[in-house]
C-alpha cells in the first residue's frame, strides 16, 4: 500500500506541456520519478520549460515539439519517441486551444483549429502511439491514456468560445469510446475536466492579457465555490492517481478538478 500512488520509473509524454495545465503535470510527474516527454508547437519555449523543470523538480524531461493540429507532425511525434523508448507507459493529451468572438463574427477558422487541437489530436496521438502503450500495457500494470478536457465541456462557458465547449465536451465523449476499446489491451483511458487555474488562456479570457505571474488569480479564485483558483498539487495529483496502482481500477471516466464549478453550477 505504501507504493499506491508511485510512478517512480515511469516513461510519459505530455503534449502541451510547455505552459499552463501541461506543466503542471509534468512538473508532478518528474518530481515523482517519471521521465517525461513534453510536445509544444513552439520549439524554443519547450527547450526552455524542460531545462527549467529538470532544474526545479529533477530528473529527466525531453522536449519534442510539435504543432498537433497537423497529422504529419503527429507521425513525427510518434516517431521520435519510438526511436529513444521501446515504451510508454502514460500518455497525456493536453495540448489544446481556444478561440473567442462574439457569436456574429466566430470565423470557421475558429472552428476547425479548435476542433483539429482539441479533438481529432487526442485520437491520433493515441493512434500513433498505440505501439508503444501495447508495449507497456500487462494486466498487472496497464497503460495509461489521460485525456484533458474541460468543465466548459459539462457546463455552459462563460466567454464566447462557441467552439471550445463542445470541442471538450467531444473529448470527454471521445474517451469513453477510447476506454472501451482499449481497455481489452490493459490499456485505460480516462480525462480530466479542470476548471479555473493560473495559466495562460484562462489569463487572456480573464483580461490579464495571456499574463500568469503577478496578476489577481486571488480575485478569479473568488469566484469560485472553492474559494481559489487550482494549484500545481491539484492537477498533478489528479493526473498522478490517474497513472499509478491507486487508479487501476478507473476506466473512462471524465473526473472534474475544478472547486466544485460544476457540482455548483
Amino acid at each position: 500500500m505504501k507504493d499506491l500512488f508511485s510512478i517512480e520509473g515511469k516513461i510519459a509524454l505530455v503534449t502541451g506541456g510547455s505552459r499552463g495545465i501541461g506543466e503542471m503535470i509534468t512538473a508532478g510527474f518528474l518530481a515523482s520519478g517519471a521521465k517525461v516527454y513534453i510536445s509544444s508547437r513552439k520549439a524554443d519555449v519547450c527547450e526552455a520549460t524542460a531545462r527549467q523543470l529538470v532544474e526545479q523538480f529533477g530528473g529527466e524531461c525531453i522536449s519534442l515539439p510539435a504543432d498537433l493540429s497537423k497529422l504529419d507532425q503527429i507521425e513525427a511525434l510518434a516517431a521520435s519517441i519510438a526511436e529513444r523508448e521501446s515504451r510508454l507507459d502514460i500518455l497525456v493529451n493536453n495540448a489544446g486551444a481556444t478561440w473567442g468572438a462574439p457569436i456574429d463574427d466566430f470565423p470557421e477558422m475558429g472552428w476547425d483549429k479548435v476542433m483539429d487541437t482539441n479533438v481529432k489530436a487526442p485520437f491520433f496521438v493515441t493512434q500513433k502511439l498505440l505501439p508503444l502503450l501495447r508495449a507497456s500495457a500487462t494486466h498487472e500494470d496497464p497503460s495509461r491514456v489521460i485525456n484533458v478536457g474541460s468543465v466548459d465541456g459539462i457546463k455552459t462557458p462563460v466567454f464566447d468560445n462557441f467552439s471550445y465547449g463542445p470541442s471538450k465536451a467531444a473529448v470527454h465523449h471521445l474517451t469513453r469510446v477510447m476506454a472501451a476499446h482499449l481497455v481489452k489491451e490493459n490499456i485505460l483511458v480516462n480525462a480530466i475536466a479542470p476548471g479555473p487555474f493560473p495559466t495562460w488562456m484562462l489569463s487572456a479570457g480573464v483580461g490579464f492579457g495571456g499574463k500568469v505571474e503577478g496578476q489577481d488569480w486571488e480575485g478569479i479564485g473568488r469566484g469560485s465555490p472553492r474559494g481559489r483558483v487550482g494549484t500545481m498539487e491539484d492537477i498533478a495529483g489528479l493526473a498522478i492517481f490517474l497513472s499509478s496502482r491507486a487508479g487501476a481500477y478507473t476506466v473512462g471516466a471524465t473526473i472534474t478538478c475544478d472547486g466544485g464549478a460544476v457540482a455548483s453550477s
